[in-house]
């Protein structure tokens, strides 16, 4: 048992030095890590059947077992972006579970990833965020079938997903063609509001969009792999928006281009921004992939943090043929997301240009 006084406030925040997707190692460092992994070669080769590896960043793995059935693996865990230990929990397993849906799976089962700094929190808190996750789970209608714990210096929650796809409707974020529409599911700012809410300067009701956003289990995706001219998608997390672009385009060997303006938002994000609540992470964002990006000349430095802002459990980024647009957009809506909106293109080049 805990020994932890149950009469003081647990603010889980507090007993961690980061929170959400923004706990993602930089985009830069990343790939210098995995530089040259003996693991990361030849993997097609060797493995004929492992359709989706590592090879351009896709959200999860993907093993055909027959010419009907791929299985659909992720993992993905993080520390609290919010004191909450229900909501933390809710959290942590919709933005896991993503991953699944942004291959255009169908999730089966979890396993639950759980480190908790036992001599810290009472039992009952860390019993609450699992909790959290249970009830994400049974949304998506898939059980917790197991999982591990350690005891750890910080708390960490989250999933470890396993799906199911055709292999022939799998989303890559690669194959993408010269054209197409970019389709952003959910608005931006999580780790906007995640600073000001550390700050204690986050309202009740921008509180409450942004736990409604990272709750919302991105099931949409599943039918946009039925949708034809549907080329790629992906969800936005860690990276932000640019980042996660990025991926489509150098995976799809094409640029793009957005427009600043169309971006949908969460209530108050640019205001929040422009008083400088920013995340450490988005500037990290900006330093690993900045190079390959060409802003507007009037674009702000709190306008280019909304683009690289790391988002826990965002929205699908989908890349469609032109005439796909509407299909995709109505996909979005009859799932219930109302801020879906086409925020730009893919098109011939090398860099992401960003237009007011």
């Amino acid at each position: 048992m805990s020994d932890v006084p149950s009469n003081e406030p647990i603010l889980l925040t507090r007993l961690s030095h980061g929170g959400g997707c923004g706990c993602k190692i930089a985009p830069a460092v990343l790939r210098d890590i995995l530089a040259d992994t003996p693991f990361a070669s030849n993997l097609a080769a060797a493995y004929p059947d492992l359709l989706v590896g590592i090879e351009h960043s896709d959200d999860a793995a993907v093993y055909r077992l027959n010419d009907e059935q791929a299985i659909v693996a992720t993992t993905d865990f993080f520390m609290p972006i919010v004191d909450d230990p229900y909501e933390f929990g809710r959290i942590a397993a919709t933005n896991a579970l993503s991953d699944v849906y942004a291959m255009g799976g169908r999730p089966l089962f979890a396993l639950a990833i759980v480190g908790m700094p036992v001599g810290k929190l009472p039992n009952n808190i860390i019993r609450q965020i699992l909790a959290g996750g249970e009830s994400v789970c049974k949304a998506a209608g898939i059980p917790i079938a197991g999982g591990h714990s350690i005891d750890a210096p910080e708390p960490i929650y989250g999933l470890v997903g396993i799906g199911v796809v055709n292999p022939r409707k799998v989303k890559r974020n690669g194959g993408g063609q010269a054209g197409d529409s970019l389709i952003l599911g959910k608005p931006l700012g999580v780790g906007i509001y995640s600073a000001a809410l550390k700050k204690g300067l986050l309202s009740a009701d921008q509180y409450a969009s942004m736990i409604a956003s990272t709750t919302q289990l991105n099931v949409a995706g599943a039918e946009l792999a039925d949708t034809a001219g549907v080329h790629a998608m992906t969800d936005i997390t860690g990276f932000g928006l640019l980042g996660h672009l990025l991926e489509i385009a150098r995976a799809s060997k094409l640029a793009a281009r957005i427009e600043l303006g169309r971006l949908p938002l969460m209530p108050g994000v640019a205001e929040l921004a422009q008083a400088g609540h920013i995340t450490g992470a988005s500037e990290r964002n900006w330093a690993s992939y900045g190079s390959e990006v060409r802003l507007a000349d009037a674009i702000a430095d709190w306008q280019r943090a909304l683009l690289t802002d790391p988002q826990t459990s965002g929205g699908l980024l989908v890349s469609c043929a032109p005439e796909a647009s509407g299909a995709v957009l109505d996909a979005f809506n009859r799932h219930g997301f109302a801020h879906a909106l086409e925020i730009g293109r893919l098109q011939p080049g090398s860099h992401i240009e960003v237009a007011l």
